[in-house]
């Protein structure tokens, strides 16, 4: 009984089965490949397409043809049932097939061809999608390389250049993916390396306590978030970042082991300066303790900070203090100001009353500008901002008393008047000429005369105006 192939499916198997059986033909002459009643020598075929890789997967186009629509042009079979892959190269006899008839037994490799085909364009999908680079290498090749021997029927050239491409595309894929990972790396360690750098900054010069400590938290919980370092070099970076954060720590164990200390300074010092600022409560010396309480404050702020309960005490106490003494001399201040504030209405009384002097009867005006004056001095202080605007206002007075008097003076001035008598004697004399050398009929003395009385009369005129104006 003759041997089947053994890459038939179970179904395959079946139809073998249920066939009747059929005599075998004798040979008709040469036939390349073993006799059609031997198993076909040679490796075993590829594996079957799995559930997950070929059967669960649709249809899908390819640029190799499909074999199975028509499985002639690829292969012949034996009346036998023998089985032959036509080739540019010749024909391969790929193996037996019993279990029905010839042609169904080349639709059947062929058939196996485009499985072949189906698990290529799956490989294909992978690479399309992104997949695992290097597993669809490994499957391209492992089809490939089972292509010589393989116990199909169909375009098994174009199906070596399909797996050829994609072996190609996996491999460029592969590339890509390590040139990634090398890149995420070297990502990685840049990274840490930026962090320890920043570790070491801080830990050489940051006094930013509070918030160099934090961020050290945070470069911690990010240190341990970045993968894909080598372990040498991760070893390497850690110990920068580990011995940054001791120095860090160390400097700020001591920044404030100098801080307690000058904590205790400072309250020394502020207890001081409160005891003086209470003895200084009840002090009647307004300006010369204010001043002093400006300079206590003063030297309160360069004393530093003591402890924070202690410091609150401390300050309360001056500050309560300095409040007491400022408290007395506010209220001192505002009776002051009370009666400085009636004083300026009384000096505006007296003002409005000066503001009302004739000025027509100089002598008059003075007396009544010295007794405003006299009852000015009684009236005393007034507020501080009032005092140029009332002072002003009795200057002007003062000056227009002034004027008036000086002004009657000028008027009154014998001398004044004489020479105005004297402008006006000339005017007379040269008119009193021009009329006697007129009647002479000496026309040019006449002008001449009459000229010199008319600059005699101007001059005159301004004498008198100014006279008036004084």
């Amino acid at each position: 009984m003759a041997e089947t192939d053994p890459n038939r499916t179970a179904q395959d198997d079946q139809g073998a089965a249920a066939a009747p059986p059929r005599p075998v033909p004798g040979p008709r002459g040469p036939v390349p490949g073993p006799p059609p009643n031997r198993p076909v020598p040679g490796p075993p075929p590829a594996p079957a397409p799995t559930a997950t890789s070929v059967a669960s997967v649709p249809a899908v186009s390819s640029p190799v043809p499909s074999a199975s629509a028509d499985p002639t042009r690829w292969g012949r079979a034996d009346d036998d049932g023998t089985i032959h892959l036509v080739t540019s190269e010749g024909e391969r006899v790929i193996g037996s097939f019993q279990a029905g008839t010839p042609a169904e037994g080349l639709e059947h490799f062929a058939r196996r061809f485009d499985d072949l085909v189906t698990e290529a364009e799956v490989v294909a999908s992978r690479i399309e999608a992104g997949g695992d680079t290097k597993a669809a290498l490994s499957s391209a090749k492992t089809l490939r390389d089972g292509l010589d021997e393989a116990h199909v029927v169909g375009d098994v050239p174009a199906l070596r250049a399909r797996l050829d491409d994609l072996m190609g595309q996996a491999e460029a894929g592969v590339a890509a993916a390590r040139a990634d990972r090398d890149r995420q790396r070297a990502d990685a360690v840049a990274r840490k390396e930026a962090l320890a750098v920043e570790a070491e900054k801080m830990a050489e010069d940051s006094t930013q306590w509070k918030q160099a400590g934090d961020r050290y938290k945070q470069i911690l919980d990010e240190w341990r978030a970045i993968k894909g370092v080598d372990r040498k070099t991760d070893e390497a970076l850690w110990k920068r970042f580990s011995r940054a954060r001791e120095a860090f720590n160390r400097r700020r164990g001591s920044h404030f082991a100098d801080l307690d200390r000058q904590r205790l300074t400072a309250k020394s010092r502020k207890e001081e300066l409160v005891v003086e600022a209470e003895s200084l409560t009840e002090s009647d010396e307004w300006s010369a303790t204010a001043q002093r309480y400006r300079d206590l404050m003063t030297e309160w702020k360069a004393a530093g900070r003591a402890h924070r309960d202690a410091d609150d005490a401390l300050w309360a106490r001056f500050r309560g203090a300095q409040d007491a003494f400022f408290a007395r001399r506010n209220a001192v201040f505002a009776e002051r100001d009370a009666e400085f504030a009636a004083n300026g209405e009384a000096k505006r009384n007296l003002l409005a009353e000066a503001e009302k002097i004739d000025l027509s009867d100089p002598d008059g005006a003075r007396a009544a500008l010295r007794g405003i004056q006299a009852r000015w001095e009684e009236i005393g202080k007034v507020p501080r901002d009032d005092v140029r605007a009332l002072e002003g206002r009795l200057r002007t007075v003062e000056t227009q008393v002034a004027n008036a008097a000086q002004a009657q003076w000028r008027r009154t001035d014998p001398e004044a008047q004489a020479r105005v008598e004297q402008f006006r004697a000339k005017v007379t004399q040269f008119e009193e000429q021009a009329a006697k050398a007129e009647a002479a009929g000496d026309a040019r003395r006449a002008e001449k005369a009459r000229a010199q009385a008319a600059q005699w009369r101007e001059w005159s005129e301004t004498a008198e105006q100014a006279v008036d104006q004084r």
